[in-house]
């Protein structure tokens, strides 16, 4: 293995790490995962969403949303109703334990990111994106369900 490949093997791994750590810092600090909390900033930001339209927002399949509405309404950080038109469809909003632990939620590292990569000139950000893509097809991984569990609300697509 040359010194270039054992360089970026260095760099994915420390990606990696760094995502672990902040997944358990959220964890520890909040009693979250950042898919849970991505929910609840997105209702927060608008207020009582249909689980489509959050699962549409948060490019989370139905399924797993309803699966986080499940635990998130468990520990009665949100409330669930069924539409009164069409009773398959099910709002979400926010109950104040919810607001509650928001605000004691430490920043997504995604949002870090976020705001850092947006801060960088149009091609450097080509230039980290094209890259990014060719790794990962190096990792055979363009074929894998990957839509980001951790879009906050401030950058998702209402």
């Amino acid at each position: 293995m040359n010194q270039r490949s054992v360089d970026a093997l260095i760099a994915l791994r420390k990606i990696q790490r760094v995502t672990e750590l902040a997944s358990r810092r959220l964890a520890a600090t909040a009693g979250l995962t950042p898919s849970q909390l991505a929910v609840l900033r997105l209702l927060d930001k608008s207020g009582e969403l249909s689980s489509g339209r959050i699962s549409e927002a948060t490019l989370l399949k139905q399924a797993t949303i309803t699966s986080l509405a499940d635990k998130l309404e468990a520990r009665e950080l949100i409330a669930r109703r069924r539409c009164d038109e069409d009773r398959r469809r099910v709002w979400l909003r926010l109950l104040p334990a919810g607001v509650a632990i928001l605000a004691d939620a430490p920043d997504l590292l995604q949002e870090t990111f976020s705001d850092r990569f947006n801060d960088l000139p149009d091609w450097q950000q080509s230039l980290i994106v094209a890259a990014l893509e060719q790794v990962s097809g190096l990792l055979d991984a363009d074929d894998l369900d990957a839509a980001p569990r951790w879009i906050s609300a401030s950058s998702t697509r209402l």
